[in-house]
Parts: structure tokens; C-alpha cells; sequence
């Protein structure tokens, strides 16, 4: 069975504010991208869209210990400079 197709919406932040009720009905059918100064910032979508996305996991302890990408090289940049010296007396 083949995936339903998403319709995509994209809205400036001013009609969001004017029609959130319309964005709410778009968001039915699909994610509403909406725009701030012309760069896409927020994506409205159903909660239940939401729920696929993140396989019911709400919280980060839960989405940090997904199993995917577990071989990722992370290494920190060492924190110079922060560190100040104890004066004691």
C-alpha cells in the first residue's frame, strides 16, 4: 500500500496570525511551512503526524536512545579560556 501524498503549504507569519483557522485546515492535508522575512522558521502539522514522526517518543531521554546513528564521531570542541584560576584567602 502505497504512501498518501502530503500537500505542502507555505504561508508568511502575517497569514498565519490573520487565518489560523485556514492553516489548521491545510494542516489537515499536509505540513504548513510557515515564513518569517522569507526563510521558512516553523512547520505546523496535525498531532497525529506528529505522533508518526516521532514514533510516540515525546521526550529527548527517549529520542536521544534511538538506536539510529549510534556510529556518529562526535567530538567536542575543548572549552579554552573558561576556566579562571582559584584565589584562595
Amino acid at each position: 500500500m502505497g504512501r498518501k501524498a502530503l500537500r505542502t503549504t507555505t504561508v508568511t507569519s502575517r497569514e498565519f496570525n490573520q487565518d489560523t483557522a485556514g492553516a489548521k485546515k491545510a494542516a489537515a492535508k499536509g505540513p504548513v511551512i510557515i515564513t518569517d522575512r522569507g526563510e521558512p522558521a516553523h512547520v505546523l502539522m496535525t498531532y497525529a503526524r506528529f505522533e508518526e514522526l516521532t514514533g510516540g517518543s515525546h521526550d529527548i531521554v527517549s529520542l536521544l536512545g534511538m538506536t539510529e546513528g549510534t556510529d556518529i564521531d562526535f567530538e567536542p570542541p575543548r572549552a579554552e579560556g573558561l576556566i579562571k584560576p582559584v584565589t584562595l584567602g
